[in-house]
């Protein structure tokens, strides 16, 4: 009984270390899920805050642009399939193309020299610009998380740590290829 007891101290001794060894990695990386997690949430709210702005945007430049329907068709159904997006990846995918659908709103806006003057479309402007840049605020901050997180997912000896519990790593919110290029503006009117 006694060599018996000294094997099960022994096997409960490395538990014990090997459970203190796994803990600190796999801790850090729960916070760091969890600080992603927290980063993604701001960028959702600044992403709803625009979602909710674009209908207003969208029937203001309709009393001036009636003729330019392809435009608001393609912002429709872009802010649809924002609404319809359920991961992060999806929401990234469905944002981006919402981004650059409202870039060609924005476009035929500037054949419209009275709807540049019209004092609502002008607040609803400002509070898009004001929006877009918090969008790229907390992008930014996302960003910046998922890549200390991404780092310490597929870092040795945490890597291993990460793959047993499911912990993966998390996309980035990347500007659209199109937001890569400057916009066409054709001010000749042909």
């Amino acid at each position: 009984m006694g060599n018996a007891f000294k094997v099960i101290l022994i096997i409960l001794a490395v538990v014990v270390v090997l459970a203190l060894f796994l803990s600190r990695p796999y801790n850090q990386l729960v916070t760091l899920d969890e600080e992603v997690n927290t980063a993604w949430s701001q960028v959702e709210n600044q992403l709803q805050r625009r979602y909710d702005l674009i209908p207003n945007l969208v029937e203001t430049v309709k009393g001036y642009a009636s003729h330019e329907k392809e435009v608001f068709v393609e912002v429709t159904k872009a802010r649809a399939s924002v609404g319809g997006a359920k991961t992060p990846e999806e929401k990234i995918q469905a944002n981006n193309q919402l981004t650059s659908a409202l870039s060609r709103l924005l476009l035929v806006v500037e054949r419209y020299p009275e709807l540049k003057a019209n004092e609502n479309f002008i607040r609803l402007q400002d509070e898009l610009a004001g929006t877009e840049n918090r969008i790229a605020v907390e992008r930014r901050k996302y960003n910046e998380k998922v890549k200390i997180y991404n780092q310490k997912v597929r870092r040795f000896p945490t890597n291993m740590i990460a793959g047993f519990f499911g912990f993966e790593k998390r996309p980035y919110f990347e500007a659209p290829t199109e937001a890569k290029q400057a916009p066409k503006v054709d001010f000749s009117g042909k």
